[in-house]
């Protein structure tokens, strides 16, 4: 495959970067990954709102514009020949001296991963199972999508390599946070749930687009701090995150639930499929918006 380094397409093989780059040294990077749907990058603007405003949290000078971005996800495409692909969009803080840097990065390293991915056909259902470890807390004002990944490898350790189960996080506290690598959502009585980002959790923006979704098809949404117990309530439960989209949860340990058969998800899914090739924010639902 070819990708993108600091504005060179390039074999991934001869893909490089410094040892001193304070993204491997420090974990100082970030990243987004999304889902490009037939040439188009969903949600591309949501993706950079929220990586320009990380950048800014970890003193990173530089941000990105929808043009530049297109551009570059476009040569890629055509170079490795498809039009249905998965990418990680990867910033580094870039060299440094060793120890700790107070001064802002002004020369980070844009790395982009691509590799393909089949048409978005159906739903894929999933088991949920709660991991023994802890969310960790964020380590500034709210959760960043970095580098800092230790948490969810540890959790992942722990359900092992089957892609059919979910791991879910609670809070040190015993709160509801998320999955390892996804947002999560439940519905009781025609209402949907989800923690809110004072569980610690990302605000992911699959899981701010469905919200935008429920609340635009008069879906009642109500987001706070659960106990575990709420899911013994719960009639349909699902994950989201930009890779996966939607997927829906048959069971939880002990819970059961309507899994693909759910009529929330199945709703919800539908209309996410439908706009996948289309928006570029969530801001668009109800209109679109250039």
């Amino acid at each position: 495959m070819f990708m993108y380094v600091n504005g060179q397409v390039i074999c991934e093989e001869e893909a490089v970067i410094s040892v001193f780059d304070h993204g491997f040294m420090y974990g100082l990077g970030l990243f987004e990954t999304f889902r490009v749907y037939d040439g188009h990058p969903f949600l591309l603007d949501d993706h950079l709102c929220r990586l320009n405003e990380a950048l800014q949290e970890m003193n990173i000078q530089k941000s990105f514009e929808r043009e530049e971005v297109v551009t570059i996800i476009q040569s890629l495409l055509k170079k490795n020949d498809i039009k249905n692909a998965y990418i990680r969009w990867n910033v580094s803080a870039g060299n440094g001296m060793i120890g700790l840097q107070t001064e802002p990065y002004i020369e980070p390293n844009t790395i982009v991963y691509i590799k393909p991915l089949p048409k978005a056909n159906g739903m894929v259902e999933k088991t949920g199972q709660i991991v023994t470890i802890p969310r960790n807390t964020p380590e500034g004002a709210f959760r960043l999508k970095s580098h800092h990944f230790f948490n969810n490898t540890l959790a992942k350790r722990e359900i092992g390599a089957d892609m059919t189960i979910e791991g879910v996080f609670l809070t040190k506290e015993g709160y509801v946070a998320e999955g390892i690598t996804s947002n999560l959502f439940w519905v009781i009585n025609e209402m949907l749930y989800t923690p809110s980002l004072q569980a610690g959790i990302l605000n992911g923006i699959t899981r701010q687009f469905v919200l935008s979704l429920a609340k635009s098809k008069g879906l009642e949404v109500k987001e706070g701090m659960f106990r575990l117990d709420v899911l013994a309530q719960a009639e349909e439960v699902f994950a989201t995150n930009s890779i996966q989209e939607i997927i829906p949860i048959k069971k939880i340990d002990v819970y059961d639930y309507k899994g693909v058969g759910g009529k929330v998800v199945a709703e919800l899914h539908k209309e996410y499929r439908m706009h996948s090739t289309q928006l570029w924010s969530a801001e668009e639902l109800g209109g679109k918006k250039e």
